[in-house]
């Protein structure tokens, strides 16, 4: 009976122990509209695998990609009632929340991918992060895919050749004022009709990077691919700030560790991707147009000037990149 008693006490505090850490266990979701090639998967999958090991597995993240949990602003409203942990949302998307935001879309601040990823170090990109609070949003940090260039199913050497044509644009004022400068037609459509669009002639042409270009095989409808590099395109990695409020100290710690380590990471991992893609492209049979980018200064001198003079915080950006 002796035994019995203490088998039963020792049975109870054991499973009061699990009861209490599987409690504070976390299985978090994490969002994204990009397909499982693309880079920003990689750096959840690398947060989702530092978090795991450093929390001893207690901390895992659940990664839903290609919108499977909805496109960007299906997301924000998530993160913001609490119903989704973490989030990559493109920087375009928060820029209709943030004005801020629109900074990384001037054309030609950046020269590549590294030299954007240093950008995200500077007091006014951080500080784009910290005022995300107002929109119920903890900013964890960056992620990029690649600089924008443009596929087409017909060449396009020269900016007359934009002239009149529909350009898959990202749904953005700053990426329709740009396009509209060069006399293009911008087209909001969603990334996963592209492809079609293209096989019937509804679009001529897409801004794009090469990851999305690669991984969803855009080239074998557009086999023209002209070397543009106007624009740095970023995710922002977000949690809900009313989850992250709930957090312990320690756990908000292990998290941001486990993903500073994948942001730098991920940086390196995109520079190295330029370069494979563009050679994967080429071993596609893409044919590949180098362009002049002094035909576009014009219109990039008229966009930097538009929207640095309407927002302190995009002039501040610009003065510290360009300086």
């Amino acid at each position: 009976m002796v035994t019995f008693k203490k088998l039963f006490a020792v049975t109870a505090i054991a499973s009061a122990l699990t009861f209490s850490f599987s409690a504070s266990a976390e299985r978090m979701r994490l969002g994204h509209v990009t397909p499982p090639s693309h880079i920003w998967n990689q750096v959840a999958e690398r947060f989702n695998d530092n978090l795991k090991e450093a929390s001893g597995g207690k901390h895992t993240i659940m990664i839903f990609p290609l919108s499977k949990l909805g496109g960007d602003d299906q997301m924000i409203d998530l993160l913001q009632s609490g119903g989704l942990q973490l989030a990559i949302l493109t920087a375009g998307s928060l820029s209709n929340r943030a004005e801020d935001m629109n900074a990384w879309f001037l054309p030609y601040l950046f020269d590549d991918v590294t030299d954007a990823a240093e950008a995200s170090k500077h007091p006014a990109a951080q500080e784009m992060l910290d005022n995300l609070k107002q929109h119920k949003l903890v900013g964890l940090g960056y992620t990029f895919a690649g600089m924008r260039h443009v596929i087409s199913s017909k060449p396009m050497t020269s900016v007359d050749d934009f002239r009149n044509k529909k350009i898959r644009s990202f749904p953005n004022k700053l990426f329709n004022d740009w396009w509209n400068q060069l006399g293009a037609a911008p087209t909001a459509l969603a990334i996963s009709d592209v492809s079609s669009a293209l096989t019937t002639n509804l679009l001529d042409a897409v801004d794009v990077d090469l990851d999305i270009v690669v991984g969803l095989k855009m080239y074998q409808q557009a086999p023209y691919l002209t070397l543009t590099n106007h624009m740095a395109f970023p995710g922002v990695v977000v949690a809900s700030e009313v989850w992250w409020n709930r957090l312990s100290e320690e756990d908000r710690t292990l998290v941001l560790s486990a993903f500073k380590e994948a942001e730098e990471w991920g940086f390196r991992k995109q520079a190295e991707a330029e370069l494979s893609n563009l050679e994967l492209l080429r071993q596609e049979g893409v044919t590949i147009n180098e362009f002049d980018a002094a035909q576009l200064s014009q219109a990039a001198e008229a966009i930097v000037g538009k929207y640095s003079a309407a927002s302190e915080g995009i002039n501040a950006f610009y003065q510290q990149q360009t300086q």
